[in-house]
């Protein structure tokens, strides 16, 4: 049914006068611009007039002028001859709210407010959120009235009336099959414990034997992972590049994308993540960028005060709960969410201006099971000093060889955690992310393969700011493998059920990612000790292995190296950085400090396994990149942004 446009006010409220009395009357496009604005958002709205697009003049004001919400909502009223109603002076019914469902308003962006002379009046942001739902809406209520409401207003008034499904989305979305949540840290110290007994006892009672069983799997890990990076390389130097798919719909019918931003503790980095995001092309009506914020987290908060963002960008605030998580953060911003996509970047993240029309382009062209967009990742402090070197060959290698790998392979691709893009409605299906993982990507890339969707990588760069810092990266890494473990032994809980679900060569390929991944790690000093052999220094395997199978050991050794430095090499030429070239060899110096980390996260497996240790940002950005920034967002149309949800 078509919806006539009136600025003349409709009877609805005229039968209880002393509730209209307390609404604002809505007001004309004239009254709300003036003789000289109507002109302009006519001028702005004439091209898209003439592409026969009916609500060109409400867009135009809407997303092209940059004016305050307020705005924005009087000239919606005035064109549907309703009112503007403030939830939060005048809150909703929360009888109403239960009987529509806290899920459906958050997902339909609507809150049933008041029963009035026998009608419901429902609040919506436009009147095609309102029309999307009306029919539902007229089934559980009856007759229904609209009345329109700020988007800041309509978030702030949600997160109070819908406040208990909230925070249960927010921390248990995900299916307790599926999620970490009932990880017994009593349990995993006690196994560790007897692990680590068990293993000292064979040392002790068969030295020899069980150190040559303990080094063999650490061969067959190191063996593994050297097949698996050959075989990435080797489909990367032998696949073509793909044309670019042609040009998807026009562009006042792309799909409205939702990049979550959690941000935590971010004093240096708030107002240049503005400036960085502001450069992306992709029209600012179909952006909707969520700064997400911790309730507790004054730093942060005061930064962002202190930053004007622009009017496709808003700022969410997560309430304290149980946990304090990045996912249990993006699990609550994404109820506020009003895009059909979802993408992800972190705090320090640059992406490349084209990446939104990249993601949606993929997006309108790829199979439909195709439900998470992968980017690559690179840094724009590459050359700060010798950790940030071999941390951006190290990167380049994961993002340019092994995981297009891993693809063209069919196997299980773990996640990055930003520049992740999913279409919404297969996210929500999965549960989202796991609150209580401390790798939620890696977790949620074998959920999708579980249930029977694919990632893809696109070709696509996002600059961020490497971690450079010693220790702050051991911290960093210990969370990554500490996660790992956790997500294999979640993922591991019924071997046979995950074989099922993924087919014999993906569950291998699994095995070798994770398993492998951690147990290489961990075995790592075993295989070091090879290298005093050659120095003469006495050796717990000397006199037990043969010496064509020490020979065989060094071989392996000595090829690995050679294969590593040759694919990291073959990564950094891709990434545009042959001057790394010569840093490569290095890396052999580098991994020590994962075995490091690995020590520390087994640890916290049994100790604090949801702990987030917060990498800190802002610390190598260089300085013109940061003033660059800094001059964009001079040049942006502020409007004020009071934390709308909290």
């Amino acid at each position: 049914m078509a919806l006539i446009f009136s600025t003349r006010r409709q009877p609805a409220l005229s039968e209880a006068p002393d509730v209209a009395a307390r609404l604002a009357a809505p007001l004309s496009t004239a009254e709300v611009l003036g003789p000289d604005g109507v002109d302009a958002v006519r001028a702005h709205a004439q091209a898209d007039v003439a592409n026969r697009n009916t609500k060109a003049l409400n867009d135009a004001l809407r997303h092209r002028l940059g004016l305050p919400q307020s705005t924005f909502a009087q000239l919606e009223a005035g064109l549907t001859g309703t009112s503007v109603v403030d939830p939060i002076k005048q809150p909703a019914d929360p009888r109403l709210v239960a009987e529509f469902g806290p899920n459906l308003c958050l997902k339909h962006r609507v809150l049933p407010w008041r029963r009035i002379a026998g009608r419901v009046t429902v609040l919506a942001i436009t009147t095609q959120d309102f029309l999307r739902v009306r029919d539902a809406l007229t089934v559980i209520f009856g007759p229904v009235h609209l009345a329109i409401v700020t988007s800041e207003n309509l978030d702030f008034a949600l997160s109070r009336m819908c406040h208990k499904t909230l925070m249960h989305n927010a921390e248990m979305r995900t299916g307790q099959a599926e999620s970490c949540r009932d990880w017994n840290s009593g349990k995993a110290f006690r196994w560790g414990l007897a692990t680590l007994l068990t293993v000292c006892t064979c040392l002790i009672m068969w030295p020899q034997i069980s150190f040559l069983v303990l080094c063999g799997w650490a061969v067959f890990a190191l063996l593994s992972n050297t097949v698996l990076k050959t075989a990435a390389a080797v489909l990367h130097l032998l696949t073509k590049p793909q044309a670019p798919a042609p040009t998807p719909q026009p562009a006042d019918q792309l799909p409205i994308v939702t990049i979550l931003v959690p941000l935590f503790h971010e004093r240096d980095i708030a107002g240049a993540l503005v400036g960085r995001l502001s450069k992306l092309n992709y029209p600012t009506d179909r952006l909707d960028v969520c700064l997400v914020l911790e309730a507790d987290d004054a730093t942060t908060q005061e930064a962002l005060a202190a930053t004007q963002l622009p009017f496709w960008m808003r700022a969410i605030k997560v309430p304290l709960g149980t946990l304090q998580t990045k996912p249990r953060a993006l699990n609550y911003a994404l109820c506020f969410a009003k895009g059909s996509i979802i993408g992800v970047y972190d705090a320090e993240d640059a992406p490349d201006p084209e990446q939104i029309n990249t993601v949606v382009n993929h997006f309108a062209h790829c199979k439909p099971d195709v439900a998470c967009l992968q980017g690559r990742l690179d840094f724009y402090n590459s050359r700060s000093n010798w950790l940030a070197r071999c941390f951006t060959v190290e990167y380049a290698t994961w993002f340019r060889i092994v995981l297009p790998g891993l693809e063209r392979m069919g196997l299980v691709i773990p996640l990055g955690g930003t520049t992740l893009f999913f279409r919404r409605e297969i996210l929500e299906d999965l549960g989202g992310w796991d609150a209580h993982n401390v790798t939620e990507d890696a977790d949620l890339g074998i959920r999708l393969a579980r249930h029977g969707y694919r990632t893809e990588i696109i070709d696509t760069v996002t600059q961020e700011e490497a971690n450079a810092r010693a220790w702050p990266w051991v911290k960093q890494r210990s969370r990554w493998l500490k996660g790992y473990a956790i997500t294999y032994g979640v993922h591991m809980r019924n071997p046979l059920k995950l074989w099922i679900e993924l087919g014999a060569w993906r569950f291998f390929g699994t095995q070798m990612l994770f398993a492998g991944t951690i147990s290489q790690f961990l075995l790592a000093p075993l295989l070091w000790s090879f290298w005093l052999m050659p120095f003469g220094i006495p050796h717990p395997l000397d006199g037990v292995l043969a010496p064509n199978i020490a020979i065989s050991f060094a071989a392996i050794f000595l090829l690995s190296e050679i294969i590593g430095i040759t694919v990291s090499a073959i990564a950094v030429s891709s990434a545009g950085k042959r001057d790394l070239i010569k840093w490569t060899p290095t890396l052999h110096l580098y991994f020590p400090l994962a075995a490091l980390a690995a020590y520390k996260g087994v640890i916290e497996l049994a100790t604090k396994p949801f702990y987030w240790d917060k990498t800190s940002h802002g610390i190598f950005a260089p300085s013109q990149e940061n003033q660059d920034a800094n001059v964009t967002i001079n040049q942006l149309q502020p409007q004020p942004h009071p934390i709308a949800a909290e």
